[in-house]
């Protein structure tokens, strides 16, 4: 019997993403579309690289599985992310319909829990998984960037 991957497997993998966006001087945010314990999409911020603004890993991720899976909508999938979304990435994600949203630390200032962002009424959102992790490398991101 194969047991089911837990949220903390895949948040581990979306570390991942955001250790290579931090090794890229990108702000260390990292993200994976899972579906059946299957890894769809995998992506960090590319804002820097493409100079593009609306380069988020959100937004990356949910581009590659809709191309993945050969459709817009993702009712049946989970995003892990190592921060809350922001605004942005939120409504992408209301219109994509994700099932299930995971993110490791809060964005107290743009997240979408405190810009009062709505999401799809059939997508849950639950956060803290991971926290401290992502939380860390975004400390060691900004303070790199002060000095």
């Amino acid at each position: 019997m194969v047991l089911p991957l837990d949220d903390c497997y895949f948040m581990k993998k979306a570390l991942q993403e955001a250790t290579y966006a931090f090794d890229a001087g990108e702000i260390p945010v990292g993200a994976v579309i899972v579906i059946q314990d299957r890894i769809i999409a995998r992506s960090h911020n590319l804002t820097e690289k493409l100079n593009d603004v609306t380069a988020h890993a959100e937004m990356q991720a949910i581009t590659s599985a809709a191309n993945f899976l050969g459709g817009k909508y993702l009712k049946d999938c989970t995003l892990y992310v190592t921060l809350e979304p922001c605004q942005m990435c939120a409504g992408a994600l209301y219109w994509s319909q994700i099932g299930r949203i995971v993110y490791a630390a809060k964005d107290l200032q743009r997240g979408c829990g405190a810009m009062g962002t709505t999401l799809h009424p059939k997508t849950s959102i639950e956060g803290g998984i991971m926290e401290q992790e992502a939380a860390l490398l975004l400390q060691r991101f900004f303070a790199g960037k002060r000095k």
